[in-house]
């Protein structure tokens, strides 16, 4: 079976020189945007975190995790960080951030699991953002207020890119479209998850999809989400329709991060209660770690959608296995 969507009459639009400056303008200018719309300020962040302190991000909880020890550190295992979920709901603290106040970081990570295909490699990039909230603004409006902001971030970058190359046409729509899981379940009872976020993406070209993690009525699940960093009822992802693949395109995901009461609901849901006694679970069930909302934004993901590339490896340098480079030779897809 072919690994690589190979789109029809595919040829990539900028050169390789061109890509590249395209790519710098894009992270650039979205990133700027970024940071004045939902008022953040850039840090630091490790690449490398320790083993068993629960700072690490697991995902859905079965990925194996990257790790290692180092000569001169003998106190315990390291790992190569799968997000900075957790990390950053820290870093909002140790950076003093009153409400209203955020961070965010370029965040590198190497997830093992993955499998490879147009828009999956093992290394992953992401701007990763974390802002404080009030116990009030825990709802919907302020979920919904941090996408539609970052949603508007990318159509800017989208017109940005266009004024310096021209070639690339703007696509997204103009305004964002929002739907439960649930909704989204009753309006396409006999599609499989993967196949109800293309069709709501195609209906309506950008689509949040809310509430992600949870039992549906029917028994399963969306998607998959760790017990312990998004609250399962305010948490969303956004979701872009591509044409150059025609499918549904995830750029992002996000949510309001859980609080005392929703960590032991979703413990006990996922039955992963012994995480509580990790540090970074009792400093959230000791109330010593700020209300936040916070979330990811696909670095190589967005600028594979503004440059209209068929894969991510035209934008990110990393490592494919030998199917993929040759499917990728053969189609004429130049990977970085």
């Amino acid at each position: 079976m072919p690994t690589v969507s190979i789109p029809k009459g595919y040829e990539t639009i900028l050169d390789l020189h061109q890509t590249e400056q395209a790519i710098k303008a894009a992270k650039e200018y979205f990133e700027q945007r970024l940071g004045q719309a939902l008022n953040l300020q850039k840090v630091s962040a490790p690449l490398i975190v320790r083993n068993g302190n629960g700072i690490n991000d697991n995902l859905n909880g079965v990925e194996r995790i990257v790790s290692f020890d180092a000569i001169d550190i003998t106190d315990g295992e390291l790992e190569i960080v799968q997000s900075l979920a957790k990390w950053k709901r820290v870093a909002l603290e140790r950076y003093h951030c009153s409400v209203g106040e955020g961070l965010y970081t370029n965040m590198n990570a190497i997830r093992r699991d993955e499998i490879q295909d147009n828009l999956h490699s093992i290394f992953v990039d992401q701007w990763d953002w974390e802002k404080v909230i009030s116990a009030e603004q825990r709802d919907l409006y302020t979920l919904k207020t941090a996408a539609i902001q970052i949603f508007q971030a990318i159509k800017a970058t989208e017109i940005y890119l266009q004024q310096a190359f021209p070639v690339l046409k703007p696509v997204l729509p103009e305004t964002l479209y929002f739907i439960t899981s649930q909704e989204l379940e009753a309006l396409y009872p006999e599609l499989s998850p993967k196949e109800r976020e293309n069709e709501v993406a195609k209906r309506y070209g950008a689509v949040f999809i809310m509430q992600i993690g949870g039992e549906l009525l029917s028994g399963g699940k969306h998607d998959g989400r760790a017990p312990d960093y998004d609250d399962w009822k305010l948490n969303g992802d956004l979701v872009l329709w591509y044409p150059v693949l025609e499918q549904a395109f995830e750029v992002s995901s996000m949510g309001i991060r859980v609080d005392k009461q929703s960590l032991i609901e979703q413990l006990q849901l996922s039955g992963d209660e012994e995480r509580a006694g990790l540090e970074f679970h009792q400093l959230i069930l000791q109330d010593k770690l700020p209300l936040s909302i916070g979330g990811g934004i696909g670095q190589s993901r967005l600028c594979m959608f503004l440059l209209k590339k068929a894969h991510i490896g035209e934008v990110q340098a990393s490592v494919w296995n030998k199917q993929i480079l040759r499917e990728c030779r053969e189609a004429n897809i130049e990977l970085l």
